[in-house]
């Protein structure tokens, strides 16, 4: 039986490359995860460990510095010495920590656990991507498999909420970290025989320790930095001190990649426009969504007095809409009009999400006011997959670990960044509103519009970088033109 078909057949991916596929997402799903279900069972973790106020926020810095300080070096590594096995490495580090943060009976023991857990996160989640870039190599596989490594990144935080509250009531908070046990487990049970083997050259093809040791230091101290603004402030000599010693170690570690023999990040990747632009443009992105996940969260329960469960709920909206997009639509629309169409898309839609924030009321109503902005989220199911495809587009193979390590760095300096200036300014903005005289609920409600509309700014600016900056693939040339009185060539036939 013939038909006529104007469109190849798109290609079935074989089980072994879903199984693949389903491995990384889990992974990352775990990781984001637990990013975001240790913030609702704090309140419990103090209470239980005797945390001081000031040494409770030790339960996310250490995990966020160790995270966000190894991944470049994991994703080289990775390079080095083969993605799969700095895969299951991270995994099994980040598993076994897990148990040891469940079974912690001191602030100490806890604090070392997450600092593991963030060192074993950094391993898995800085070869990710480059798995799966050199794992779908056809254009079209690629955007779909981005697409679902996505959504799983965004769905993971609104789901750790609504899972958190739930664990942490119904169980204690012991149980937020448990639950990683069975899911990593089944990850490296599955992993070690679906995820292709590959080998590097080995750490003697860019084992440049000095490096690694100065951009490992810089990154740590600068998100240190960073998480520590809303203690000490941005203008004390705490702050300027040590984000000028960041600063420099990061000049150093760049200068050294220049003279070094086997440089740890050759500096080639940052010649490549998509991938300079996109971390660009991801930067901005993220220090302005960031504001969305927590200082929605935060809104949520200060001045509508949601609590841990409801406010998680009133957010699985976004979750949802950002899935159907990303795992819907997403791939389809890049492949019919591009990568950077559809970024551009996404980050209008986004600018439109916060805009709308910037006019929240303090006495808002759910259905009117705040569900029209969790459908709008939808945005970023489009902009991320597409944001992932431009910045993973100048990889080369025995890069590919390199330039996810670097596009997974600068999501987590975006956060850290999106969550000290924009949580400083709300907080600024509502010491000012109260000093004034008006209520707590006004005074919060003030100090979130400023960060949401500083937010909007951000978002505005990722979409001028993304519209300038980064440039979709050359267009084919077009056929030349056929005389009038040639016959069409005939549609192609295909067999069903």
């Amino acid at each position: 039986m013939s038909a006529t078909s104007s469109e190849p057949a798109s290609p079935r991916v074989p089980p072994s490359r879903q199984l693949a596929l389903g491995v990384i997402a889990t992974g990352m799903l775990m990781v984001i995860l637990d990013g975001s279900i240790v913030t609702v069972a704090m309140p419990a973790i103090q209470s239980d460990l005797g945390f001081s106020p000031a040494g409770l926020s030790w339960v996310v810095n250490a995990y966020l510095i160790a995270f966000g300080g190894l991944l470049l070096l994991g994703g080289r590594i990775g390079d080095l010495i083969g993605r799969k096995r700095v895969f299951l490495a991270g995994t099994a580090v980040f598993t076994a920590a897990s148990l040891l943060a469940a079974v912690a009976i001191s602030p100490a023991t806890l604090i070392a656990a997450r600092f593991l857990q963030g060192v074993g996160s950094a391993m898995a989640s800085a070869v990710s991507l480059g798995i799966l870039v050199t794992l779908f190599s056809e254009p079209a596989e690629r955007s779909k498999a981005i697409a679902v490594f996505s959504f799983t990144g965004a769905a993971g935080a609104s789901i750790g909420q609504v899972l958190g509250g739930l664990l942490t009531d119904a169980l204690g908070w012991h149980w937020i970290f448990l639950i990683n046990l069975p899911i990593g487990l089944l990850t490296l049970a599955v992993a070690i025989p679906v995820l292709p083997a590959d080998r590097g050259p080995g750490l003697a093809a860019g084992a440049d320790v000095l490096g690694a040791l100065l951009v490992t230091a810089g990154l740590m101290l600068g998100i240190y930095t960073v998480v520590k603004v809303a203690d000490y402030g941005w203008t004390a000599a705490h702050t300027l001190a040590l984000g000028a010693v960041s600063i420099v170690l990061i000049a150093l570690f760049l200068v050294r990649q220049a003279t070094a023999r086997t440089p740890l990040m050759p500096l080639r990747i940052l010649r490549s426009r998509g991938v300079a632009g996109a971390n660009l443009v991801q930067l901005l992105m993220v220090a302005a969504l960031f504001s969305f996940q927590i200082l929605v969260a935060l809104y949520l329960r200060n001045v509508l007095g949601y609590d841990a469960t409801r406010t998680g709920l009133a957010m699985l909206p976004a979750a949802i809409a950002i899935g159907a997009v990303s795992l819907g639509v997403s791939a389809r629309l890049s492949a019919r009009f591009g990568d950077r169409a559809v970024l551009l898309t996404g980050l209008a839609l986004l600018t439109g999400v916060l805009g709308l924030l910037v006019r929240v009321p303090v006495h808002a109503r759910y259905v009117p006011d705040l569900l029209p902005v969790m459908l709008l989220a939808a945005g970023f199911g489009l902009a991320l997959p597409a944001l992932t495809s431009l910045g993973m587009s100048g990889a080369k193979e025995d890069d590919a670990g390199l330039v996810s390590g670097l596009f997974n760095t600068t999501q987590q300096i975006g956060m850290a960044l999106g969550v000290a200036v924009l949580s400083t300014l709300a907080a600024s903005r509502t010491d000012a509103l109260l000093t004034r005289g008006e209520s707590q609920a006004e005074a919060l409600t003030g100090g979130y519009h400023l960060a949401f509309a500083v937010g909007t700014g951000l978002i505005v600016a990722a979409f001028a970088v993304a519209f300038t900056v980064l440039r979709g693939p050359a267009r084919k040339p077009r056929p030349p033109a056929m005389p009038r009185n040639a016959n069409p060539p005939a549609a192609p036939v295909t067999t069903a």
